[in-house]
């Protein structure tokens, strides 16, 4: 795990997961594009997420969040964009299928084994994600994370997707928590860096060996699987 070497870590007192690409891997759903749609299905999973996030950001921006939508409905009206845009006919039974897939998205492998080490060493847990409530609980009781996770926050409420900061702030009201002793975990760099900007202890978990974002920050920590959320200073420090 890399990390800055001006970082003084704090004492982490909770640990808070994105869910989807972090703890659920959100291109699964590839494997069922590329049987409905041979040849294609890579690239319908990676339009599919992109567009996703990109109307994500386009309802909280635009007119006071007049237009918001639970991430759900965006995530059907994302795959019948990118359907559309790689021209592939979307039939109502295929489109029922692949939304039905991502309820149930593949879990990370060390999901369970690094949750439990987080319980055992007391630190508190939890998902602060842009699913909405019903998403949530479909996915963490398919991926066996069952009791845990000690919050499951979800923007729904809020009517403000990340990366706005109202929306991480939810972290601290869920926790009691303040910012700099949550350690916030994504696999999303555009989370990672937003959540850094919001004053999180940010873990950017790089699975895929990217770039971060050119945007003048860095996160304060990079790994290349959860199992480095377990590696981090401030979780060894006494509050």
């Amino acid at each position: 795990m890399e990390k800055p070497r001006s970082v003084v870590p704090a004492p982490i007192r909770a640990v808070l997961f994105d869910a989807y690409g972090t703890l659920f891997d959100v291109y699964s759903v590839g494997l069922l594009a590329e049987q409905l749609f041979p040849g294609r299905g890579p690239a319908l999973s990676v339009l599919w997420r992109d567009k996703q996030i990109e109307y994500t950001h386009l309802v909280t921006t635009s007119n006071g969040g007049a237009h918001y939508q639970p991430f759900w409905d965006l995530t059907r009206a994302a795959l019948r964009y990118a359907c559309k845009r790689l021209a592939l006919d979307l039939s109502v039974e295929s489109e029922q299928q692949l939304m039905n897939q991502y309820r149930h998205l593949s879990a990370f492998p060390e999901n369970k084994e690094v949750l439990q080490s987080l319980k055992a060493r007391g630190i508190v847990t939890g998902i602060l994600s842009n699913g909405d409530p019903a998403m949530l609980t479909v996915a963490i009781k398919s991926a066996g994370l069952d009791g845990l996770l000690d919050h499951v926050i979800s923007v729904d409420a809020l009517h403000k997707y990340k990366t706005h900061p109202d929306a991480y702030a939810l972290g601290l009201q869920a926790t009691g928590f303040e910012a700099r002793q949550i350690a916030f975990v994504s696999c999303n760099s555009w989370d990672a860096l937003a959540a850094t900007w919001f004053g999180y202890q940010t873990l950017w978990v790089n699975r895929y060996q990217l770039p971060f974002e050119e945007l003048g920050t860095s996160p304060v920590f990079t790994g290349s699987n959860l199992r480095d959320v377990l590696s981090l200073p401030g979780l060894g420090l006494l509050p």
